[in-house]
């Protein structure tokens, strides 16, 4: 079956996600909000810089005007990063998008005045939209590989089972698995927090530290995302699956993710600013640390490798202290 598609968001992500659901037999648009992003695009048919030889085929929509684009689209994704959702979200819903529309975040990270997941943040901005409505597609889906039909498995969530569902066979073919999940909640926080392990797991690669501190990193920061999923009212399976284990693993060994080249600089004596002055992409885990630190301190967990994370980046800790201290704590029971 067709479906009427937007893509919010004319980056790297929304482009793969573009492609990918065109090449489903979907009529599909982009929004690029940045005025000459969007004539380079629309002129050239790619983004040379982010995704070099991945052609937009004509037959996609490209706009610089968001109502354009979501015009008549009875599903609408957001790819766009995380600190700008409830912006984005809130023109949306000014332009009054149809009740019942779809929609389908794409984020991974967590809001740090409000501590909302995107999701949450989605539902209070656009009216016409209820959870039943929303659904988060998460899971370890670099944009390079996806635009590139290279095979991939990601997880949708929804509060409403069968709306994930519609979401899995619309973007599901052959070398893009997805499954189905009511746990949105699991899904967000496993998305959204394994980027503070990438972080530090890229800083234990600065430093040099070896595969068994990596190792130790993804078990131990595994752990620390369960906890605080848990805490919030997620499902712990969740967090073995495709958005917990999978994302996590994904994004710390992977020559792709930013979020472990920006820990990798940082281990190396970078401090926040120069580091991030060397980045051509959003880093995610960043704001993430922050809102993870003040999430672990209302629900009351433990989480031993985003602390030192958080004072590397924001206290200027040295990272070699903060890999020695983790070392150092009190001996206990692994479960």
């Amino acid at each position: 079956m067709k479906h009427n598609i937007a893509i919010v968001g004319g980056g790297s992500w929304g482009i793969a996600v573009a492609r990918l659901l065109y090449m489903n037999g979907n009529r599909v648009s982009i929004w690029e909000f940045s005025r000459e992003d969007y004539e380079k695009l629309f002129s050239e048919r790619e983004n040379k810089i982010k995704l070099p030889g991945v052609v937009i085929p004509e037959e996609i929509e490209i706009h610089n005007d968001l109502e354009k684009a979501v015009e008549e689209r009875e599903i609408v994704c957001l790819a766009i990063p995380s600190h700008t959702v409830r912006d984005v979200s809130g023109k949306l819903n000014s332009i009054g998008l149809k009740p019942g529309t779809i929609c389908v975040n794409l984020a991974k990270g967590i809001e740090i005045d409000t501590l909302m997941r995107m999701s949450e943040v989605m539902d209070e901005e656009i009216d016409a939209v209820s959870t039943s409505d929303i659904v988060t597609l998460s899971g370890p889906s670099h944009a390079e590989e996806v635009a590139r039909n290279m095979p991939t498995s990601v997880v949708a969530a929804s509060d409403k089972l069968a709306t994930a569902e519609l979401v899995r066979d619309i973007f599901s073919n052959q070398f893009f698995r997805v499954y189905s999940s009511p746990d949105i909640i699991g899904v967000e926080m496993g998305g959204a927090l394994k980027n503070i392990i990438a972080i530090a797991a890229g800083i234990a690669d600065g430093l040099g530290a070896g595969d068994n501190a990596r190792g130790a990193l993804f078990t131990r920061g595994l752990a620390e995302i369960s906890r605080l999923g848990v805490a919030m009212g997620a499902n712990p399976l969740t967090f073995a699956g495709l958005s917990g284990l999978g994302d996590l693993v994904t994004t710390c060994i992977s020559k792709l993710s930013r979020n472990r080249a920006f820990g990798e600089k940082i281990g190396r004596g970078k401090n926040l600013e120069g580091a991030l002055s060397e980045m051509t992409m959003v880093v995610e885990g960043i704001k993430t640390t922050r809102a993870a630190h003040s999430l672990m301190e209302k629900h009351g967990t433990e989480m031993p490798i985003a602390i030192q994370v958080y004072e590397v980046l924001f206290n200027s800790k040295n990272p070699q202290d903060a890999l020695i201290e983790l070392m150092k704590r009190d001996l206990k029971s692994e479960i």
